[in-house]
């Protein structure tokens, strides 16, 4: 897959206040509560649940929240490996 990250404040699309952990995917790719173990970020693998969507996050993309905004875009654009590790009921959907 391909990961970039964001740093926006505030709640996503689908109503969760954003928090480290979280990621937006195509919902055609990884359904909302997917939990997904990524490789590729740089240090040990990093755990994520989707909790949105995002209106540029198509196919087989992963928009990650990063608490700075220095480190989103540090971060850049990856190609990272991401495994599907379970679901979690995510509020709201």
């Amino acid at each position: 897959m391909t990961a970039t990250a964001y740093c926006d404040k505030g709640h996503t699309d689908a109503g969760p206040k954003v928090a480290r952990g979280m990621a937006a995917a195509d919902p055609r790719v990884l359904s909302f509560g997917s939990v997904v173990r990524v490789d590729g970020l740089g240090g040990k693998p990093q755990t994520f649940v989707v909790t949105d969507t995002g209106s540029a996050v198509k196919g087989r993309r992963l928009d990650i929240f990063m608490p700075s905004c220095r480190a989103a875009r540090r971060f850049g654009k990856r190609s990272v490996v991401a495994r599907l590790v379970g679901t979690r009921p995510v509020a709201g959907q």
